[in-house]
């Protein structure tokens, strides 16, 4: 038998109006009751959409007509040991809730309450008429799930857990949560106390489209249990409202509403695609992706399944409606076995035999399979061997073999097959002495005194006691007498102080290195450069290659090689060589001799192979080897800025190696204030420390271009 869907259109709430009523029912004749549900194409209205279901049920249905129509006929199939699952779907503010609980009044009471009256008004009927032979209770189990998570709602909220009661999978393959509570219901009023104490622990908040919309799914599982004599029949009654779908875009939800309505979507996707599974045919159906289909189990539960499609006829929900009239189409296809539970018969307790008489309790008899039984058999064959001779041989020694005395005889070896034969079932290490035997038994004698005086043998392992103690005696002494000759040698004398001379230029190394951190944030920028000129010349271009050195050229001054790739490519290029004046002639000679000697590294072409030597480590070894003093010469823009004002005025603040009035200049920051002073006190040595001209001050390492130009500008301002 397939799943049995009806649908049920709800009355219009206070606020809405007939013109916007979209959702019709249609098909009833002579009296029966509807079967379609029309509604108009969302792109077309002049076409109508028709979905046929078992019933419809217009904005008129009583929930009285509801029930007795749906749920009433299930009733009996209960009490066979069916199991029966009714729950409602639908879009939020559909009226799921009103359908399941229903109100107060006797008229507005849904199908819950009415399904359990019905349980109770039967169970008194069955025991009524097989004159209380067969008795029936009731138990209830009510829980919810939030946010993918179970809580039991009969229990209060301060013992819920924050990770909810588990779910298990039972050998019938039927889903169950563990650790619920089931409470037993005796009449109407006990169910009415507990249902209503359970509610109040549900989860329900307020949304744009419905004041009192669930935020969870709750479950409601009536377990009726009937006996008679000696057989007993169970059956289960599950009753599920679910959660409406929400479009979070007209119910304005906030944080807290918009993690609900995730988790909410989320199931009922899946309730969605497991449905659409089942339809198809596949052999994978996705239960396990959320708690709510895994209860569920639709098409896996045995018994009768009815599902209640609740419907809003306003055209605000158009979409909403098509999309519940799609899933529950499908729905119809799914085919539920109806299988009756089994009956169980109660076993009869087994009676206990007097002890007195002929009937007395027997002595255990040893199992042939226990973990233990080897060791009887050990046992015995310890017995039996006792009187087999003993093997008597030295293991592990290359001394000539002695006699065996009868000290030694007297009892087995180490590794007698006696031994081996009585611990086949432990470890050696149980039924060994505490005291191994050496590698060659020594007999004993009575006479331990002369024992312990004769003097030892090469051969002998044994060690009396009183050379126990001389050796350690001997041992504690020479430990004490290295240590008393480690305290007379004199210590080691401290290295003396160092100089003041040496201390200075440490002082002024630390600086030096202290103040590489903005210089290896420049060079970075000058190894860019290199590279760029690098591929530049890959590709051809040697334009752009010279360009590129050009603009390494500051970050890198006074470096013989890239200078003689300068050169080179203005050459190439007809723009002449690059002339770099130096003070000393020997050096004039030492760099054109470099340049001589490198021409023939880069006739193949190959200019760019040492970028590794323009890296921090290789330019400070080559500083301290050789400090070649490279001048670009002066262009006529320097000229003019050098006979300034303005000019004269940055050269003094520079040479004046004042931190505080260097800062002042626009562009240098305390950092590359610092690092200019403890350049120029490097300089010291060989120029003097003076920056000469605009040019010289250009290429100082640090200073760039850009960082020159904004000095001179700000000055001018």
């Amino acid at each position: 038998m397939s799943v049995r869907v009806v649908a049920r259109i709800r009355p219009l709430l206070e606020k809405e109006t007939d013109k916007d009523t979209i959702v019709r029912a249609d098909g009833g004749e002579n009296g029966q009751p509807h079967t379609i549900v029309k509604l108009p194409n969302p792109k077309n209205d002049s076409e109508d959409f028709s979905f046929a279901f078992n019933s419809v049920y217009d904005q008129s249905t009583s929930q009285e007509a509801l029930f007795t129509a749906e749920v009433a006929p299930h009733l009996k199939a209960l009490f066979q040991g069916y199991d029966v699952t009714l729950f409602a779907y639908g879009v939020t503010g559909t009226g799921k809730t009103h359908t399941m609980r229903g109100g107060l009044k006797l008229a507005d009471r849904g199908v819950i309450p009415r399904l359990l009256s019905g349980v109770f008004r039967r169970g008194k009927k069955i025991t009524r008429e097989s004159g209380g032979e067969t008795t029936v209770q009731v138990a209830l189990s009510y829980y919810e799930i939030y946010n993918d998570k179970v809580f039991d709602l009969l229990e209060p909220p301060e013992k819920r857990t924050a990770t909810g009661l588990p779910l298990r999978a039972e050998a019938s393959g039927r889903t169950v949560v563990a650790g619920l509570s089931e409470r037993a219901c005796e009449d109407l009023k006990d169910f009415e106390k507990l249902y209503i104490e359970a509610n109040q622990n549900r989860v329900t908040a307020s949304t744009k489209l419905n004041a009192h919309s669930s935020r969870s799914h709750a479950i409601l599982r009536v377990k009726i249990i009937q006996t008679t004599g000696d057989t007993v029949r169970e059956s289960t009654a599950s009753a599920i409202d679910l959660a409406g779908s929400e479009d979070n875009r007209r119910t304005d939800n906030g944080k807290e509403r918009l993690v609900e309505s995730a988790a909410i979507n989320k199931s009922l996707f899946v309730l969605s695609q497991c449905i659409e599974a089942i339809s198809r045919g596949d052999k994978r159906i996705p239960y396990r992706e959320s708690k709510m289909t895994r209860i569920l189990s639709l098409g896996q539960n045995n018994g009768i399944t009815v599902m209640i499609l609740n419907l809003a006829p306003m055209r605000s929900y158009h979409l909403d409606t098509l999309s519940s009239l799609n899933v529950s189409s499908r729905a119809k296809r799914i085919e539920v076995r109806e299988i009756e539970n089994e009956v169980v018969y109660k076993q009869v307790p087994k009676q206990v035999s007097s002890l007195t008489g002929a009937a007395r309790r027997q002595p255990l008899q040893p199992l042939a399979n226990a973990h233990n039984a080897h060791n009887v058999a050990a046992a015995g064959a310890k017995k039996e061997d006792t009187n087999k001779p003993v093997k008597a041989f030295a293991v592990y020694t290359d001394k000539a073999s002695k006699p065996v005395t009868t000290a030694l005889a007297s009892k087995p070896a180490a590794n007698s097959s006696q031994v081996r034969r009585s611990s086949a079932g432990k470890r050696p290490s149980d039924h060994e002495p505490a005291a191994r035997p050496s590698k060659l038994a020594r007999p004993t004698t009575t006479n331990t005194s002369k024992t312990m005086s004769t003097p030892k043998t090469k051969g002998s392992a044994t060690v009396s006691a009183a050379d126990i103690e001389a050796m350690v005696e001997k041992k504690v002494g020479e430990v004490l007498a290295a240590r008393a000759a480690a305290d007379r040698q004199p210590q080691s004398q401290a290295q003396p102080d160092l100089s003041e001379a040496v201390q200075k230029r440490l002082e002024a190394l630390e600086r030096k290195i202290d103040s590489d951190e903005w210089r290896d944030e420049n060079q970075s920028e000058g190894l860019r450069l290199l590279l760029a000129a690098r591929q530049s010349k890959e590709k051809g271009d040697d334009a752009a290659a010279l360009r590129n050195y050009e603009m390494a050229l500051p970050y890198f001054p006074g470096q013989a090689k890239l200078l003689g790739k300068i050169d080179r490519l203005r050459a190439r290029l007809g723009l002449g060589a690059r002339v770099s004046p130096v003070k000393r002639s020997v050096r004039k000679q030492r760099s054109r001799q470099v340049t001589v000697d490198e021409d023939t590294e880069y006739e193949d072409g190959e200019a760019d192979v040492d970028e590794e030597s323009f890296s921090p480590i290789v330019l400070k070894q080559e500083a301290k080897m050789r400090r070649p003093r490279t001048r670009v010469v002066a262009q006529p823009v320097f000229d003019a800025q050098e006979s300034s004002k303005e000019g004269r005025l940055l050269l003094d603040i520079i040479n004046s190696r004042d931190v505080k009035r260097i800062r002042t200049l626009v562009g240098i920051g305390a950092k590359k204030a610092q690092a200019l002073v403890d350049y120029l006190d490097l300089m010291i040595a060989e120029d003097g420390g003076q920056v000469e001209s605009l040019a010289q001050l250009r290429n100082v390492p640090g200073m760039g271009g850009r960082a020159f130009d904004r000095a001179y500008e700000g000055l001018m301002v």
